[in-house]
C-alpha cells in the first residue's frame, strides 16, 4: 500500500507540473498575442516566402495562437492524468500515456523543423532574399504591414536597410514615386526627435530632416543610421528562438517525467495485484486447513450426543441376556431416569413432589434391544 501511495504521489506531482506548464503556455500565448511590436517584427522573417508573406497576419500571430491551444491541450491532458490517477486503471493510464506521447512527438517535430530546416517553414534570413523583399514590398500599396515592420526595425535597432541605406536606391518605393522624390531613405532611417515614444515608427519626426536626407555621407552621417538591419534581425530571431527552445525543453522534461510516472504507476498496479492474488491464495489455503479440524470436531460432537444412546442400548442388552432378542420397552426402564432427579429436588427443598401420570405411561413406540 505504501508503494502504491508513492507511485500515486509521483504521478500527481508530475501532473501538477504538467498542469503548471500548460497554464504558462496559455499565459505566454496571450502575452505574445498582445505584444504587437514583436508580432509585427516577425513579418520581416517571413518576407522571403511568398506563402507566408501572403498570410493576413505575421508569423508570431499564429505562433501565439498555437501556444495558447497547446497550453489548453496540456491542461486537458493533465486533468485526464489526475482522473487516471484517481481511477488507478490501465485503460485511463494508457489513454493518458498516448496523449502525452502525441504531444511530445508534435513538439519534437516542430523544434527539429525550426532548428534544422527553417526553410521548410518559410523562415529565411538570407541577405540577397531579404534585400529583394525590401525592394519589392517596402512602401508598396497593400504591403502596409511589411512597411510598418521595416520602420519599426529601423527605429528600434537604429539601422537603415537590410544591407545598407543603398538598398532604397533601386526599391519600388523610390522608383515608382510611392514616397517623396527628394527622399533617398525613409524618415525612419533618421535620428528621431520622438524616438522615446512607443509609436514613433508610425509618425517619425527627424531631429534634422535636411541633413538626414542629404546625399553626401559626410553630411548625413550624424543624422542617419548607417548600420545593417539584417544583423539585428538575425540576433533578434535567435533570441526568440532561444526562448522558444528553452520553453520546449522544459516542457519536454516535464512530459518525460509524466511518462515515467505513468510507467511507475502501471508497475505499481501490477505488483499490487500480484500481492493481492498471493494473499488470497494464502487465505484460501488457510481456510481449507481450518475446515478439516472443524469437520472432526463436528463428528466428535455427534458421537458425544449419541454416546448415551449407545450405552443405554448396551445396558438393555446386558439385562435382557438370555431372553428374547426383541421386546417392548416399559416404563420401568425409564423410571430410574425420571424418579432420581425428582427425589433429589424433594430432598433439597423439602417439598412433596406429585408425579404426573403421563410420566409413567408406556411409550407407544417400541424399540428393539
Amino acid at each position: 500500500m505504501g508503494r502504491c501511495f508513492n507511485h500515486k504521489f509521483v504521478l500527481n506531482f508530475c501532473n501538477f507540473l504538467f498542469l503548471l506548464c500548460g497554464t504558462l503556455l496559455i499565459v505566454a500565448g496571450c502575452y505574445l498575442y498582445t505584444d504587437n511590436k514583436r508580432i509585427l517584427l516577425s513579418r520581416l522573417l517571413a518576407a522571403p516566402s511568398e506563402q507566408l508573406n501572403s498570410l493576413p497576419q505575421p508569423l508570431l500571430y499564429y505562433i501565439a495562437l498555437g501556444l495558447a491551444i497547446a497550453g489548453f491541450v496540456a491542461v486537458l491532458a493533465s486533468v485526464l492524468g489526475f482522473w487516471a490517477s484517481c481511477l488507478h486503471t490501465y485503460c485511463f493510464l494508457s489513454v493518458y500515456f498516448l496523449s502525452v506521447v502525441v504531444l511530445l512527438l508534435a513538439e519534437s517535430i516542430i523544434c527539429l523543423a525550426i532548428t534544422l530546416w527553417p526553410h521548410c517553414l518559410g523562415i529565411s534570413l538570407d541577405e540577397t532574399q531579404m534585400v529583394k523583399a525590401l525592394q519589392r514590398n517596402y512602401g508598396v500599396p497593400g504591403q502596409e504591414q511589411f512597411t510598418n515592420a521595416m520602420d519599426l526595425a529601423q527605429t528600434r535597432f537604429g539601422c537603415c536597410g537590410m544591407r545598407s541605406s543603398l538598398d532604397y536606391d533601386t526599391a519600388l518605393w523610390r522608383l515608382q514615386s510611392y514616397g517623396q522624390r527628394n527622399w533617398p531613405v525613409p524618415l525612419s532611417c533618421c535620428v528621431l526627435a520622438n524616438a522615446p515614444q512607443p509609436l514613433a515608427f508610425l509618425d517619425p519626426k527627424p531631429a534634422n530632416e535636411t541633413q538626414c536626407q542629404a546625399l553626401e555621407r559626410s553630411v548625413y552621417e550624424r543624422e542617419r543610421y548607417t548600420e545593417s538591419c539584417l544583423v539585428h534581425l538575425d540576433s533578434w530571431y535567435r533570441e526568440q528562438y532561444g526562448i522558444f527552445l528553452a520553453a520546449s525543453l522544459v516542457l519536454a522534461l516535464v512530459e518525460f517525467s509524466v511518462l515515467l510516472g505513468i510507467i511507475l504507476t502501471c508497475t505499481g498496479i501490477a505488483s499490487q495485484r500480484a500481492r493481492l492474488d498471493s494473499s488470497l491464495a494464502t487465505q484460501s489455503f488457510s481456510q481449507k486447513g481450518r475446515r478439516r479440524p472443524t469437520a472432526k470436531s463436528r463428528q466428535a460432537l455427534v458421537d458425544n450426543i449419541y454416546e448415551s444412546e449407545v450405552q443405554l442400548r448396551g445396558q438393555a442388552a446386558g439385562t435382557c441376556l438370555g431372553q428374547s432378542s426383541s421386546r417392548h420397552v416399559s416404563s420401568e426402564d425409564f423410571k430410574e431416569l425420571y424418579v432420581q432427579p425428582r427425589d433429589l429436588y424433594k430432598q433439597r427443598h423439602n417439598t412433596t413432589f406429585k408425579p404426573i401420570a403421563s410420566d409413567y405411561q408406556t411409550p407407544t413406540r417400541s424399540y428393539l434391544v
